[in-house]
This record gives structure tokens, sequence and C-alpha cells, in this order.
């Protein structure tokens, strides 16, 4: 039996978890791309398969280990084929992965990614000498020749490798990774295990490459750290008054060409008031910010280890809506935390309905090992934690319709970010408050020969006039004046806890 491996390599990258996942991955695969490897959409196609996991929820885990699982009879058909985990979970667990999963050949942790390229490309030689060599002996299979790699240690300076990523054509939007790790200690999370302690890239670092990046046609970036606006607090003294990360922001505002600038995720305690001025300050920044709550309880908030009250965060929402007319919160909330009784979910409930979110992503709470909440006395029934999650996710979803309803009518600014994933004739975009919003291409818009890609990576004026669930839908229409618009946003848009 004769094996070989195409004259270009292929590999394939599923990622699993948070946008800071999304990152490394591209990380990842500019690397490979950079050395003649060829990105493809399925993993039968690849000589490289490679799992960027996530360790934050117990279901995370379960989909990497059970897609690894599926792919050991590929690995029987296909002994060439690298088969790696990276991130993570990878990070958390290291070499035991290797045990209930022998076509593993790379383990890879959070701090090394910046170092795939290199891991892969040895073990494609290793498999191709050895297949030479099973093919020279006479055997059947490689199980003899079975070899990998294990890297899950610290690096120093790890922060600062995650600068290059691939972009496809007119591609309108990017994450920029400003930090690795932190301090924060949650009692829930396994984050800082994961991902180490805070570190920060400079800001020269960062503007080079958002620069880089609006010089390849992106429009608006995204700016990523676990806790994002604790950047630089080690490193970076403040200047008048202003932190290091809203030095950041408003040197990357000053970038010629960047439309639009967001960031996640913060921490309440680090929205101080520079922030907030922030959002007043800096028209680059858009309207929306996504504030993890967690819970409603101040009882349960002491026991995730969170340093604010209930009150503190209904009062800093409450700035930060006086500080721009029209912003969009989103949130995180974890239900069926150890010792949540049903008044504690009862405060969280009536806190989430008072505040009227745009959008929430409502979790159960999953126990992580090596984690303070894992060994808490008094540990929820699922059965519990799912009434509560069905129960807070209607109250949610009522507010993400209401947010959505009251943009009927109302010309809003799209950065159209390409076909819509439901139905390619229509396109997609998200509005500055982060909602996505399906349109048909109009010839209005367009210049004679042109066609709706043209509309890609473009700011367009949608008038909206529909919303269902999470998406809305439009109309393009002639550029226009948004004042007049913008009032009616205003008056459409209050809330409870709107001034």
């Amino acid at each position: 039996m004769y094996y070989f491996r195409p004259a270009m390599p292929k590999f394939f990258i599923k990622t699993y978890g948070c946008q800071m996942n999304e990152r490394d991955s591209e990380q990842v695969a500019h690397s490979l791309v950079a050395r003649g490897y060829e990105r493809v959409a399925h993993e039968v196609e690849a000589d490289v398969v490679l799992l960027n996991t996530c360790s934050v929820r117990d279901m995370a885990d379960q989909k990497a280990l059970g897609k690894m699982g599926m792919l050991g009879r590929m690995a029987k058909e296909r002994p060439h084929v690298v088969f790696g985990f990276l991130g993570c979970m990878a990070q958390a667990r290291g070499e035991s992965l290797l045990k209930n999963l022998p076509h593993v050949d790379l383990v890879v942790g959070t701090q090394k990614f910046h170092r795939v390229a290199d891991y892969v490309e040895e073990l494609v030689a290793r498999k191709k000498s050895g297949a030479a060599a099973v093919n020279a002996r006479g055997y059947n299979g490689m199980d003899d020749l079975r070899f990998s790699i294990v890297d899950v240690g610290e690096e120093a300076g790890s922060q600062s490798t995650i600068r290059n990523q691939q972009l496809v054509p007119r591609q309108a939007t990017a994450f920029v990774s400003i930090m690795q790790g932190c301090n924060m200690h949650c009692t829930f999370c396994i984050v800082p295990q994961t991902r180490g302690a805070e570190r920060s890239r400079s800001i020269d670092e960062i503007v080079r490459e958002v620069g880089d990046l609006v010089g390849r046609g992106v429009k608006e970036v995204t700016l990523l750290g676990q806790i994002v606006n604790l950047y630089g607090r080690h490193e970076f003294p403040k200047r008048d008054g202003k932190s290091p990360f809203v030095q950041l922001l408003e040197t990357v505002q000053e970038v010629e060409g960047l439309k639009r600038l967001r960031f996640t995720s913060p921490h309440p305690i680090g929205f101080r008031d520079d922030l907030i001025d922030a959002f007043e300050r800096l028209p680059k920044l858009v309207e929306h910010v996504h504030l993890p709550l967690q819970s409603g309880s101040n009882k349960v908030l002491r026991a995730m280890h969170r340093a604010y009250t209930a009150e503190k965060y209904v009062d800093l929402v409450r700035r930060i809506r006086q500080a721009r007319d029209g912003i969009a919160i989103t949130t995180d909330v974890i239900v069926g935390f150890p010792g949540e009784t049903e008044i504690d979910y009862k405060q969280t409930r009536d806190l989430v309905e008072e505040i009227q979110f745009d959008n929430a992503f409502v979790f159960r709470y999953s126990p992580r090992r090596d984690t303070p909440a894992a060994e808490m006395p008094d540990q929820i029934d699922e059965r519990v934690k799912e009434e509560r999650n069905q129960d807070l996710l209607r109250i949610v979803n009522k507010s993400t319709r209401r947010a959505g309803e009251r943009l009927v009518g109302c010309n809003v600014e799209i950065l159209c970010e390409g076909p819509s994933k439901t139905n390619p004739a229509r396109l997609m975009g998200r509005t500055r408050t982060n909602k996505i919003v399906v349109f048909p291409p109009s010839p209005g818009l367009r210049r004679t020969g042109e066609d709706s890609d043209e509309l890609v990576g473009e700011l367009v004026d949608v008038q909206i006039e529909q919303a269902n669930g999470f998406s809305l839908y439009g109309t393009p229409v002639l550029p226009i004046s948004r004042a007049a618009t913008n009032d009616r946003v205003r008056q459409r848009t209050d809330s409870p806890l709107r001034t």
C-alpha cells in the first residue's frame, strides 16, 4: 500500500467558543498559508485537521472531544493526516487528551499558537517519512511509527504573537487581540488557568495592526481582551486621568479610513468615568456595549467574586445610556449558580426585565474542573437550571424584539458584510448597535455595470421595514441626512433606565 500527499498541503481548522478563539484560529491559518498550505472548508479534503477548543463550558469541551472521536475513522483510512487540538481545552488537559484519542498528533496551548505551523511542518514531514518506511517494509498501518507533540507551556511575550490574520476578499470587519489572560478569578471561570495572567500589547503594535487591516479594506475593528477595559493596567501609566484602554481607543480612533470601532468584553469594575466619557467624544466608537451581568443577586455576585453589586450595575447602565443616545446594551447571565435560591433568581429576572437589554446570552451554570464554584455546596439540579434558563430567555427575547421593532420605519446605517447566510440572494450587515439587517441589493445605490458585491464593505443606509426575532429586514435607500431619523430613533428607544 502506498501513501502520498498532494503537492499543495491542505488544512482544515474548526473553532469552538469565543471571538478570541476565532481570532487565534485566524493567526494559525495565516501562518500555515504563509508556508504554502491551502485552507479548505471540509476536513475530508485536508492533510491537517485542527480543532481550536474552548473550556469555558462543558458543552464546548464535549463537542470538540466528540468531533475528534468521529475523526478516528478518517485517521485509519488516511494515516498521513495530522490531527491536532489547540486552545483552551488543550491547555487545560494537555497530554491526557492522547489517552482516549490515540490518533491525535498535536496538542498546543493558548500561549503557543505562533508555534503551530512549525509543529505541523514537523509532523507532516515525519508522517511522510513514516509512510515511506511503511511502504518499504510492507506494513499495512503506521501504529508502530506513531508520535505526537504536546506544548502547553507558558511563553513570555505571547500576547504580541497574535498579530497576523487571513482576510477573505472584501472582508469588512476584523478582530484585533490587544491582550491575553485574566486576573479576575471569578469562581465559575477556568480562563485564568487556560489563558494565564493579564498581559497587554503596546498601543503602537495594535495601531500598526489596525492600520494594516484598514489598508487591506477593513472598515470596522473589534478590540478583543478577556477583560478588555483593563487593558494595560499593569504595563502602562494613566495620562491626563485616562486609563491605558481609553488612550488606546483615542489612538485607534485616529486611524485614517477606519469607520467603526468596537470592543469586547469589558468588566463593570473597569468601566470608569473616562471610558463613559469616550462614548461622548469618539464618533467612531459605536453605540453598543456588551456588559456582562452574570447575576442580579448581590449574594450570588459575591459568591462569584464579581466585585460589584446589582445596584452599581444598574447605575452604570444608566450612565452609559446618558452618554450616548440610542446605545445598545447586551449582556451575559448565568442561571443556576451554586446556592442560587428562587429569591436570588427572581432578583436576576427582575433586573433583566427592568434594564431591557437589547440582547443577552443566558447560560446554565456548568461546573469546571479546578474552579472554586465546582466545589461549592448547594449545587443546583439540572432541571431547575433549565427551567430558569428558559424563563429568562423568554424575558430577553421580548426585550430583543422590542428593540428591533423600535427601528421599523427608520433609516439606519449598515456596514455590508456580504451575502446573507440564509439567503445568498440578499445581503447582510450590522447596525452600529450590532443588530443584523438583511436587505436586497439596490440598483439605486450602484453605478451602471456594478453588481451587488460592490456593496460589500460599504456603509449603506437601509430603511427598516420588518423586525423578526433577532434580525431586521429592510430596503437600501439613497444617502440622506440622518438627522431626522436619529430624532425618531431617540424618541422610540426610551426604556425605564434611559433619561
